[in-house]
């Protein structure tokens, strides 16, 4: 598992803060919510506020015990890898689209540039101001997209290129997660065969009983009829 992947998930769901959460989190399971708090120097609530917002998008689940000694309640928090790389896979998605949707349109269209402060606008923007900058009355230049262009470009292949790793890593947690399920399947078909395997054991004890005569009928009493005078 990339764990970096995971940090960015946690950073873009709930702030830099629960990147740390995700180191705590990895490889482990159901830690205690007081013990992160600990290792955050955050108090329970601030905790657990980050906690939640991971677990509204369901990238870590709990569960709670109840504390013998205090009586209330604590939560124990578990890494939920398979659905934080897909949201992180549709977040990269819409990242794709968005700067594809940029790239289209730089390619298909024109913008003007101030060369005093920088301000750019595209052609109908140009027209509606005579094609002079409106923040400092300067004259538009047709500004050159190339350089932009190329960034966008290079930017999209890098986000596709952690898009196939992210996949890979989904195929791979759907495997361990359907081989965990053909495991539990035949675990489950063995504890039936057993419990089919002994209430026929059972039955076959209690005939023997009953053929040896350790069980017995009694017969029912017939009433003796009485003689007429």
């Amino acid at each position: 598992m990339q764990i970096n992947l995971l940090k960015k998930i946690a950073e873009h769901t709930a702030g830099e803060q629960a990147v740390k959460i995700v180191d705590l989190l990895s490889g482990k399971k159901d830690v205690n919510e007081f013990l992160i708090a600990k290792k955050l120097g955050l108090t329970i609530n601030q905790t657990r506020n980050l906690l939640y917002k991971l677990s509204h998008l369901g990238i870590i689940s709990s569960i709670r015990k109840k504390d013998k000694r205090k009586g209330w309640y604590i939560y124990f928090w578990t890494f939920n890898v398979l659905r934080s790389l897909e949201v992180l896979e549709q977040t990269i998605n819409a990242e794709i689209w968005k700067l594809q949707a940029e790239l289209q349109s730089k390619k298909l269209k024109r913008f003007y540039r101030c060369k005093i402060c920088g301000r750019e606008v595209n052609e109908e923007g140009a027209l509606l101001t005579d094609f002079t900058c409106s923040e400092c009355g300067e004259i538009y230049e047709l500004a050159d997209t190339t350089p932009l262009i190329n960034e966008i470009t290079k930017k999209i292949a890098r986000l596709e290129k952690e898009l196939d790793s992210i996949k890979n890593e989904i195929g791979q947690e759907e495997e361990k997660k359907g081989k965990k399920l053909v495991r539990f399947l035949k675990g489950e078909e063995k504890k039936k065969k057993l419990i089919r395997k002994t209430a026929a054991h059972k039955r076959k004890l209690a005939l023997k009983k009953l053929n040896r005569g350790k069980i017995q009928r009694k017969p029912a009493k017939k009433l003796k009829k009485k003689k007429k005078r």
